[in-house]
């Protein structure tokens, strides 16, 4: 009987305490909310958080879908947002003049002829085959100061002054329909816009990589016009959230690096991209922080130096400040 006892008392303890287990709520996950902007250099955003990267690290993302580097920016001032997934790095530079740290970044992403994202596009029809045929054209441009000034100075580079030609900004979303309508001769746009409208047959590429070989002077140089940014406030009043942030996206990052046609499927919903170009958007490459060269710092410095010049940053800066190596 003495057994028995024991036994039930030891079948009753196990029942107390797995029911103890069970009452003792989830620990719940760190809420983070992500700026982003529908375009493919927002793809680390797409692949961590549909692929649980972020879960992973017990953060639950809300997006926050905003249109340009402006809106981002201001988000970030106000604590709307906490990170964004992809920020103009001349807009975050000349935020951080006025706020220090307001854009602190996590990631950059390289871009070039190889690893194309801006580029000059005509409308089919026309008769224009390089730069310099622009020449009169009504040119639309991606949102943005950062990309108003970086179309004028490659234009400018090629010997067309502003005067030669007429360039306005439009939403991504409306390039390809104002293109098929005549609307405007030329674009400055981004991907996988560009494509989209290439494989469409609604216009064709004059030239990509143009930020590298005209304004840094080397077509093979990493033109770091945009990345992943978070506040400095998120990092100082949220470190571990932060870290565990940063582990995710530096996970995303790798696949897409390593696997590019694995990491295009993320594009079909989250951006402009049609599932009949998916397999042809170009694909940066991305860059953690923790990851750069000399050779790249001094590249992301020579850029933000050129915005500088043009008075889009007023005044110089040490990007170095801006950079959080997790």
């Amino acid at each position: 009987m003495q057994f028995v006892s024991r036994t039930i008392r030891g079948f009753a303890t196990v029942f107390v305490s797995a029911a103890a287990l069970a009452a003792v709520p989830a620990v719940a996950q760190d809420k983070v909310k992500v700026g982003v902007f529908p375009v493919s250099s927002s793809l680390p955003y797409f692949v961590a958080s549909e692929r649980g990267y972020f879960k992973e690290q017990n953060i639950d993302t809300e997006m926050v879908r905003l249109i340009g580097g402006p809106p981002n920016i201001a988000a970030l001032i106000t604590g709307q947002i906490d990170v964004s997934a992809v920020l103009v790095t001349i807009e975050g530079m000349n935020a951080n003049v006025k706020k220090p740290g307001v854009a602190t970044y996590i990631s950059i992403n390289a871009q070039n002829k190889q690893y194309i994202m801006e580029q000059f596009v005509v409308r089919a029809g026309s008769n224009a085959k390089t730069l310099k045929d622009l020449k009169g054209a009504k040119i639309l441009s991606a949102p943005g100061p950062a990309n108003l000034v970086a179309a004028r100075a490659v234009l400018a580079k090629v010997g067309l002054k502003e005067g030669d030609y007429t360039l306005d900004q439009l939403d991504m979303g409306q390039h390809m329909n104002a293109l098929k309508a005549g609307t405007f001769d030329a674009g400055y746009t981004l991907e996988p816009n560009a494509t989209a409208m290439i494989k469409a047959g609604v216009a064709r590429r004059i030239e990509a990589g143009v930020i590298s070989s005209y304004v840094l002077g080397d077509p093979t140089a990493h033109a770091f016009a945009a990345g992943g940014a978070m506040s400095a406030d998120f990092i100082a009043k949220r470190p571990d959230v932060a870290k565990r942030f940063a582990a995710a996206w530096a996970k995303a990052i790798d696949l897409i690096n390593n696997n590019t046609n694995e990491a295009r499927k993320h594009l079909l919903k989250n951006t402009f991209t049609p599932p009949e170009v998916v397999d042809d958007v170009p694909i940066q490459r991305y860059f953690m922080i923790r990851d750069l060269t000399a050779k790249d710092r001094q590249q992301f410095q020579q850029f933000i130096d050129f915005a500088v010049s043009t008075k889009v940053v007023p005044e110089p800066i040490d990007v170095g400040k801006y950079l959080k190596a997790f």
